[in-house]
Protein backbone atom coordinates (compact mmCIF):
# COMPACT_ATOMS: atom_id res chain seq x y z
CA UNK A 1 0.00 0.00 0.00
CA UNK A 2 1.43 3.50 -1.10
CA UNK A 3 0.95 6.22 1.56
CA UNK A 4 0.22 9.76 -0.44
CA UNK A 5 0.74 13.00 0.76
CA UNK A 6 1.17 16.87 -0.57
CA UNK A 7 4.25 19.13 -0.15
CA UNK A 8 4.48 22.67 -1.18
CA UNK A 9 8.37 23.65 -2.70
CA UNK A 10 10.64 26.63 -2.51
CA UNK A 11 12.18 25.59 -6.29
CA UNK A 12 11.18 24.03 -9.30
CA UNK A 13 14.54 24.31 -11.02
CA UNK A 14 16.96 23.01 -8.93
CA UNK A 15 20.69 23.19 -10.03
CA UNK A 16 22.05 19.49 -11.38
CA UNK A 17 25.74 18.78 -11.33
CA UNK A 18 24.67 15.35 -13.63
CA UNK A 19 26.45 15.56 -17.22
CA UNK A 20 24.41 17.43 -20.24
CA UNK A 21 22.02 18.88 -17.42
CA UNK A 22 21.68 22.49 -16.05
CA UNK A 23 18.73 22.26 -14.22
CA UNK A 24 16.59 19.43 -12.62
CA UNK A 25 13.20 18.97 -12.24
CA UNK A 26 10.89 16.62 -9.46
CA UNK A 27 7.11 16.73 -9.18
CA UNK A 28 7.12 14.21 -6.82
CA UNK A 29 9.26 13.08 -3.76
CA UNK A 30 9.46 9.26 -3.26
CA UNK A 31 8.51 6.88 -6.27
CA UNK A 32 5.60 3.78 -6.73
CA UNK A 33 8.41 2.35 -8.90
CA UNK A 34 10.05 0.85 -5.92
CA UNK A 35 13.44 -0.20 -7.91
CA UNK A 36 15.63 -2.22 -5.74
CA UNK A 37 18.74 -0.12 -6.50
CA UNK A 38 17.22 3.01 -6.44
CA UNK A 39 20.18 5.29 -4.57
CA UNK A 40 17.82 8.55 -4.19
CA UNK A 41 16.90 7.52 -0.88
CA UNK A 42 20.47 8.19 -0.25
CA UNK A 43 20.92 11.59 -1.59
CA UNK A 44 17.89 12.52 0.39
CA UNK A 45 19.95 11.31 3.60
CA UNK A 46 17.03 10.26 5.62
CA UNK A 47 17.05 6.30 6.30
CA UNK A 48 13.10 6.05 6.69
CA UNK A 49 12.83 7.25 3.39
CA UNK A 50 15.61 4.73 2.35
CA UNK A 51 13.52 1.88 3.69
CA UNK A 52 10.77 2.54 2.77
CA UNK A 53 11.47 3.35 -0.83
CA UNK A 54 8.34 2.71 -3.28
CA UNK A 55 5.67 2.65 -0.35
CA UNK A 56 5.46 6.49 -0.16
CA UNK A 57 4.92 9.22 -2.70
CA UNK A 58 4.51 12.90 -1.63
CA UNK A 59 2.80 15.52 -4.26
CA UNK A 60 4.63 19.10 -4.88
CA UNK A 61 0.99 20.25 -5.73
CA UNK A 62 2.67 23.54 -5.93
CA UNK A 63 5.65 22.94 -8.51
CA UNK A 64 3.50 24.54 -11.56
CA UNK A 65 2.75 27.54 -9.88
CA UNK A 66 6.59 27.73 -8.74
CA UNK A 67 7.86 26.90 -12.03
CA UNK A 68 5.87 29.26 -14.11
CA UNK A 69 7.80 32.25 -11.89
CA UNK A 70 11.58 30.86 -12.17
CA UNK A 71 11.35 30.11 -16.26
CA UNK A 72 11.00 34.18 -16.45
CA UNK A 73 13.96 34.28 -14.63
CA UNK A 74 16.70 31.97 -14.73
CA UNK A 75 18.83 31.22 -17.06
CA UNK A 76 17.64 28.94 -19.73
CA UNK A 77 19.59 25.24 -19.80
CA UNK A 78 18.45 21.77 -20.06
CA UNK A 79 16.01 20.72 -17.66
CA UNK A 80 16.05 16.75 -16.57
CA UNK A 81 12.71 15.69 -15.67
CA UNK A 82 13.21 13.80 -13.12
CA UNK A 83 16.37 13.31 -11.57
CA UNK A 84 15.55 11.48 -8.01
CA UNK A 85 11.91 10.10 -8.95
CA UNK A 86 10.44 8.78 -12.23
CA UNK A 87 7.96 12.13 -13.41
CA UNK A 88 6.02 9.38 -14.91
CA UNK A 89 4.82 7.04 -12.41
CA UNK A 90 1.27 5.38 -11.92
CA UNK A 91 0.15 8.95 -9.59
CA UNK A 92 1.06 11.27 -12.51
CA UNK A 93 -1.90 9.53 -14.73
CA UNK A 94 -4.23 11.34 -12.26
CA UNK A 95 -2.59 14.30 -11.20
CA UNK A 96 -0.33 15.30 -14.78
CA UNK A 97 2.08 17.34 -12.71
CA UNK A 98 4.53 16.48 -15.12
CA UNK A 99 2.78 17.15 -18.45
CA UNK A 100 1.60 20.69 -16.88
CA UNK A 101 5.65 21.48 -16.04
CA UNK A 102 6.85 20.06 -19.18
CA UNK A 103 4.16 22.19 -21.45
CA UNK A 104 5.46 25.49 -19.48
CA UNK A 105 9.42 24.28 -20.06
CA UNK A 106 8.45 24.04 -23.67
CA UNK A 107 6.40 27.25 -23.81
CA UNK A 108 9.19 29.32 -22.67
CA UNK A 109 11.87 27.18 -24.98
CA UNK A 110 13.84 25.58 -22.32
CA UNK A 111 15.39 22.12 -23.38
CA UNK A 112 14.01 19.15 -21.31
CA UNK A 113 15.25 15.31 -21.27
CA UNK A 114 13.08 12.62 -19.91
CA UNK A 115 14.19 9.73 -18.56
CA UNK A 116 11.57 7.15 -17.10
CA UNK A 117 10.93 3.75 -17.04
CA UNK A 118 7.09 3.93 -18.05
CA UNK A 119 5.01 3.90 -20.95
CA UNK A 120 2.51 6.77 -19.42
CA UNK A 121 5.31 8.86 -21.25
CA UNK A 122 3.35 8.19 -24.92
CA UNK A 123 0.62 10.05 -22.82
CA UNK A 124 2.44 13.47 -23.40
CA UNK A 125 3.54 13.02 -27.14
CA UNK A 126 1.53 15.70 -28.15
CA UNK A 127 3.81 18.07 -26.15
CA UNK A 128 6.82 16.04 -26.91
CA UNK A 129 8.26 17.07 -30.25
CA UNK A 130 11.69 17.50 -31.75
CA UNK A 131 14.68 19.53 -31.40
CA UNK A 132 12.77 20.63 -27.84
CA UNK A 133 13.22 17.19 -26.00
CA UNK A 134 14.98 14.41 -25.60
CA UNK A 135 13.90 10.77 -24.13
CA UNK A 136 15.29 8.53 -22.26
CA UNK A 137 14.24 5.08 -21.05
CA UNK A 138 15.86 2.73 -18.46
CA UNK A 139 15.67 -0.64 -19.29
CA UNK A 140 17.85 -2.92 -16.82
CA UNK A 141 16.43 -6.47 -18.52
CA UNK A 142 14.53 -7.85 -20.70
CA UNK A 143 13.50 -10.70 -18.37
CA UNK A 144 10.29 -9.39 -17.90
CA UNK A 145 10.63 -11.79 -14.71
CA UNK A 146 13.20 -10.56 -13.40
CA UNK A 147 12.59 -6.64 -14.40
CA UNK A 148 8.72 -7.67 -12.02
CA UNK A 149 11.25 -8.03 -8.56
CA UNK A 150 14.15 -5.11 -9.83
CA UNK A 151 11.05 -2.52 -10.87
CA UNK A 152 7.78 -3.83 -9.05
CA UNK A 153 5.72 -0.81 -9.67
CA UNK A 154 7.48 0.47 -13.64
CA UNK A 155 6.33 -0.76 -16.99
CA UNK A 156 6.58 -4.14 -18.40
CA UNK A 157 10.42 -3.71 -20.69
CA UNK A 158 8.86 -4.61 -23.85
CA UNK A 159 6.71 -1.99 -23.15
CA UNK A 160 9.65 0.78 -22.45
CA UNK A 161 11.07 -0.50 -25.82
CA UNK A 162 7.62 0.81 -27.20
CA UNK A 163 8.36 3.98 -26.07
CA UNK A 164 12.11 4.29 -27.80
CA UNK A 165 9.97 3.10 -31.01
CA UNK A 166 7.37 5.19 -30.91
CA UNK A 167 9.42 8.58 -30.03
CA UNK A 168 12.44 7.69 -33.25
CA UNK A 169 9.46 7.37 -35.06
CA UNK A 170 7.90 11.02 -34.58
CA UNK A 171 11.74 12.05 -34.91
CA UNK A 172 12.37 13.02 -31.43
CA UNK A 173 15.95 11.92 -29.84
CA UNK A 174 15.99 8.71 -27.74
CA UNK A 175 18.50 7.28 -25.27
CA UNK A 176 18.31 4.24 -23.57
CA UNK A 177 19.79 3.94 -20.47
CA UNK A 178 21.32 0.90 -19.15
CA UNK A 179 22.00 0.64 -15.31
CA UNK A 180 22.62 -0.33 -13.15
CA UNK A 181 24.70 -3.19 -14.21
CA UNK A 182 24.60 -5.79 -11.37
CA UNK A 183 27.34 -8.57 -10.86
CA UNK A 184 26.01 -11.71 -11.58
CA UNK A 185 22.29 -10.44 -12.29
CA UNK A 186 22.19 -8.78 -15.27
CA UNK A 187 25.79 -8.61 -16.38
CA UNK A 188 26.63 -11.64 -18.92
CA UNK A 189 26.71 -11.10 -22.39
CA UNK A 190 23.18 -11.88 -23.38
CA UNK A 191 21.36 -10.19 -21.57
CA UNK A 192 23.52 -6.79 -22.40
CA UNK A 193 23.15 -7.87 -26.02
CA UNK A 194 18.90 -8.38 -25.23
CA UNK A 195 18.89 -4.87 -23.97
CA UNK A 196 21.58 -3.28 -26.47
CA UNK A 197 19.59 -4.99 -29.36
CA UNK A 198 16.28 -2.60 -28.92
CA UNK A 199 18.78 0.26 -29.13
CA UNK A 200 19.78 -0.76 -32.22
CA UNK A 201 16.41 -1.52 -33.66
CA UNK A 202 15.18 2.69 -32.49
CA UNK A 203 18.61 4.18 -33.16
CA UNK A 204 19.16 5.30 -29.79
CA UNK A 205 22.19 6.27 -27.93
CA UNK A 206 23.27 3.67 -25.18
CA UNK A 207 24.36 5.06 -21.46
CA UNK A 208 25.42 2.57 -19.45
CA UNK A 209 26.27 2.79 -15.86
CA UNK A 210 27.20 0.39 -12.99
CA UNK A 211 25.42 -0.48 -9.46
CA UNK A 212 25.72 2.31 -6.81
CA UNK A 213 26.20 0.83 -3.44
CA UNK A 214 24.99 3.55 -1.76
CA UNK A 215 23.53 3.21 1.58
CA UNK A 216 20.46 0.90 2.32
CA UNK A 217 20.26 -0.22 -1.44
CA UNK A 218 22.64 -3.59 -0.74
CA UNK A 219 19.49 -4.00 2.27
CA UNK A 220 16.54 -3.74 -0.06
CA UNK A 221 18.59 -6.23 -2.62
CA UNK A 222 19.62 -9.18 -0.65
CA UNK A 223 15.77 -11.07 -0.84
CA UNK A 224 16.16 -10.67 -4.48
CA UNK A 225 19.27 -12.05 -4.09
CA UNK A 226 18.43 -15.11 -2.17
CA UNK A 227 15.34 -15.79 -4.19
CA UNK A 228 18.13 -16.11 -6.78
CA UNK A 229 20.74 -18.12 -5.11
CA UNK A 230 23.38 -15.62 -5.96
CA UNK A 231 26.41 -14.64 -3.89
CA UNK A 232 25.55 -12.13 -1.27
CA UNK A 233 29.28 -10.65 -1.82
CA UNK A 234 28.24 -7.38 -3.74
CA UNK A 235 30.37 -5.07 -2.34
CA UNK A 236 33.19 -7.55 -3.26
CA UNK A 237 32.23 -7.82 -6.65
CA UNK A 238 31.19 -4.42 -7.56
CA UNK A 239 35.22 -3.75 -8.10
CA UNK A 240 37.28 -1.61 -10.68
CA UNK A 241 38.57 -4.58 -12.67
CA UNK A 242 34.92 -6.31 -12.86
CA UNK A 243 33.36 -3.03 -14.27
CA UNK A 244 36.18 -2.89 -16.43
CA UNK A 245 35.58 -5.81 -18.25
CA UNK A 246 32.10 -5.13 -18.34
CA UNK A 247 32.47 -2.05 -19.86
CA UNK A 248 34.91 -3.83 -22.65
CA UNK A 249 31.59 -6.17 -23.07
CA UNK A 250 29.02 -3.59 -23.42
CA UNK A 251 31.60 -1.69 -25.97
CA UNK A 252 31.96 -4.79 -27.83
CA UNK A 253 28.43 -5.72 -28.78
CA UNK A 254 27.50 -2.00 -29.32
CA UNK A 255 30.24 -2.38 -31.82
CA UNK A 256 28.75 -5.20 -33.34
CA UNK A 257 25.38 -3.64 -33.32
CA UNK A 258 26.38 -0.15 -34.65
CA UNK A 259 25.18 1.59 -31.50
CA UNK A 260 26.60 4.81 -30.09
CA UNK A 261 27.27 4.22 -26.38
CA UNK A 262 29.17 5.94 -23.78
CA UNK A 263 29.40 5.74 -19.58
CA UNK A 264 27.34 7.37 -17.44
CA UNK A 265 29.79 9.11 -15.90
CA UNK A 266 33.21 8.56 -17.53
CA UNK A 267 36.46 7.91 -15.33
Amino acid sequence: MTEYSSMNCKTALSLSKLPGLRYSLNPYLGCEHGCLYCYSPAVLRDEWMGMNWGKFVRVKENIVEVLKREVRKKPKGTVGVSTVTDPYQPLEAKLELTRKCIEVLAQHDFPVSIQTKSSLVLRDADVIVPKKFDVGVTITTMNRELARHLEPGASAPEARARVLEEFEKRGVETWLFLGPIIPELNDNEESLRHVIEVAAQTRSKVIYDRLNLKRWVLERLEPLLELEKLDLRLPELVNAESWRRTCEKIESICGDLGVKCEPAFPG
